[in-house]
């Protein structure tokens, strides 16, 4: 059977490069279609997660999709960045829904089902996104028709739409386009800066379709003016096999490519490089990025302006209302949009955990890089592990519970580079300036004795304070303080395991404030050392340090979630909404620190702390060893 559509393409590349796209005429193999069932594949959440947290995609029961194809249904669409399709159905419905597929053939030869009861032919792909049909038009269900806009980023793979009725439970496959791609699918795509494990060290890492076999990857950077120089990049990639479950391994796999990253050693503390990406083929072509720019890092203890974005949960959000608009992660793209807008006005980014929310559904890491694509190719964005990266049962987690989707930690730490010894253990000290950072891996064990927990103390005890006075501790879960509602019914205001061993290493090495995610709100506590508040100020510090100051930044994104009813004694700020935080360092003794709503990017919560270093030498309650009068 062949349904013919006209699809007419001129989307715009976001590379060098102008897209075209290619058409192609689609030849229906659905003898072998039958049912699949995301959500049954989709296991079972922790038990505090609520219904808003699973993927709006485990909604879809594809398992149960059956054959309904009418050759009368046209789905044609033109566009740039986008691809509007004009959708005209003879046989309407409310709960008719558009999906996105890529790549562009999803049949049932690529998978087997996880249920021996199910029995093949099954549709066992799902698709990338998806719409209904009545979306920003009522009146589809009487006209049955409607102009649908996507939005497509380059995945390595072409794309088709597909018409779906029975609604997201009983779907039955009604047309499917033709196959639109990319002109280059295989294109190097969303450049991720981290530092590496010196401090005049940035790495660059990127996506592409190409492996080493077809092309060598590297990296054209240099001074503007100057004889640009070349780097090599190593190459990763994921196996379907490396992944622990579904949906990951099954319905939500999605070809991930190749990650590349490359070196760029021996810079010049606070200087403008300019940079890109390229591959040479095997018949001696290069293909090529656009070009990019970043800032090198001042040396560790300088003094100058330094300024640093933390927060956590952020997930994806999608333009072209794709997916439940908004239900998932609401606060996602006014994050990322106020951070665009502000990106002249800060220096390195750290995201401490849940980072794109793809849950297993893995197309999703795409579409999260190229959201955030503005600000990680341009400052250093440093991530942390959380619950929606690493948790699955019988992988080492430290916590049980489904929450990765089956990636159990294995997307994040391929396609993000940490200056990790392990990068499977997710912890690591970096450098900026006058700060020093000890990012902690919460879904592993970092109790007294662990592995993590000397790592912790080493990084918090090797820094020097009168070059490097600021010192941050930050880890996904909140081990320190936090008034959420599930914490507060526990009656812990903290996660089980933890907080009784590292608050002893804050005291001691008189950590300046510790960031945490993973509650989807903001919550700043006063200076506080076991449950006490050692600080009666509220806006601003300066004196002896005597306590850590914990702030909870994870509203990012995600839904929002609930405090407690009752305010503890050593909860100064809370609120619900979408924001960030902001550190400024004016210099060594003179730090600004600023909540700010993505809404509107204006300061909603603030103190500063004025401190000399002998305020930081002080000895307070648990932070000096004995000491002795014999001279």
């Amino acid at each position: 059977m062949v349904i013919s559509k006209k699809i007419l393409t001129n989307m715009e590349y976001r590379s060098s490069h102008c897209l075209c796209l290619k058409l192609f005429t689609f030849v229906l193999f659905w003898c072998c279609l039958a049912s699949l069932s995301l959500a049954s594949i989709h296991s079972h959440r922790h038990s505090r997660h609520d219904e808003l947290d699973k993927h709006p995609l485990s909604k879809i029961n594809i398992y149960k999709t059956t054959l309904a194809l009418r050759n009368s249904v046209s789905i044609k669409g033109e566009d740039k960045a986008w691809v509007t399709m004009d959708l005209v159905n003879p046989d309407p419905s409310e709960d008719d829904w558009v999906a996105v597929f890529s790549p562009a053939k999803f049949n049932s030869s690529t998978c087997t089902p996880e249920n021996d009861e199910i029995e093949s032919p099954y549709l066992c792909t799902s698709p990338i996104k998806y719409k209904y049909a009545n979306f920003s038009n009522s009146k589809y269900s009487k006209t049955g028709k409607n102009s649908l806009k996507f939005e497509l980023i380059n995945q390595r793979a072409d794309f088709s739409f597909a018409l779906f009725s029975g609604g997201l439970s009983n779907p039955k496959l009604v047309a499917v386009s033709n196959f639109i791609s990319f002109a280059n699918p295989k294109a190097p795509v969303y450049p991720r800066l981290a530092h590496g494990k010196l401090w005049n060290e940035m790495t660059v890492t990127w996506t592409s379709g190409y492996s080493i076999d077809e092309a060598v990857p590297f990296v054209e950077w240099g001074l503007k003016g100057e004889t640009h120089m070349r780097s090599p990049a190593g190459t990763l990639t994921i196996e379907q096999s490396s992944l622990c479950g579904a949906p990951a391994r099954t319905v939500g796999w999605h070809d991930p490519g190749f990650t590349h990253t490359s070196f760029l050693t021996n810079l010049w503390p606070n200087t403008v490089y300019s940079y890109r990406m390229g591959h040479i083929l095997s018949n001696g072509s290069y293909i090529w990025s656009k070009t990019y720019s970043f800032k090198s890092s001042p040396y560790p203890g300088q003094d100058s302006l330094q300024r640093v974005i933390i927060f956590g949960d952020l997930g994806k959000g999608e333009r072209d209302g794709s997916n439940e608009y908004s239900n998932k992660d609401p606060g996602a793209l006014n994050t990322t949009d106020q951070l665009i807008k502000d990106l002249p006005n800060y220096d390195i980014v750290f995201h401490i955990g849940d980072i794109a929310y793809a849950d297993g559904y893995i197309a999703d890491w795409d579409q999260f890089t190229s959201q955030v694509e503005p600000i990680a190719s341009t400052v250093p964005y440093m991530v942390a592990s959380g619950n929606h990266e690493r948790v699955w049962p019988d992988s080492g987690s430290f916590y049980t519970g489904t929450d990765s989707g089956g990636e159990c930690g294995v997307i994040a730490e391929t396609l993000y580079y940490v200056p990790a010894e392990n990068r499977a253990k997710f912890w690591y000290s970096t450098d900026y300036g006058m700060f020093h950072f000890c990012v902690a891996d919460s879904e592993h064990d970092w109790r007294q004795g662990t592995e993590q927990y000397k790592f912790i103390e080493h990084c918090l005890a090797s820094v020097d304070r009168r070059k490097q006075p600021w010192l941050i501790f930050a880890a996904h879960r909140p081990l320190g303080y936090s008034s959420n509602n599930y914490f507060g019914e526990e009656g812990s205001f903290d996660e089980p395991m933890g907080r009784d061993d590292l608050q002893k290493l804050w005291q001691k090495y008189r950590v300046d404030i510790a960031f945490y995610g993973h509650v989807h709100n903001y919550e700043r506590t006063c200076p506080i050392y076991q449950n006490t508040c050692v600080n009666s100020e509220e806006s601003h510090y300066s004196g002896t340090m005597n306590g850590t100051i914990h702030v909870v930044a994870g509203g990012a994104g995600h839904h929002l979630g609930s405090f407690f009813k009752e305010i503890p004694d050593w909860s100064l700020y809370r609120d619900y909404d979408f924001g960030f935080v902001k550190l400024t360092a004016f210099n060594r003794s003179s730090l600004l620190f600023e909540y700010k709503k993505s809404r509107d990017g204006k300061v909603y919560d603030s103190f500063t702390i004025n401190r000399e270093y002998k305020d930081i030498l002080a000895c307070v309650h648990d932070s000096c060893g004995p000491t002795t009068l014999a001279s």
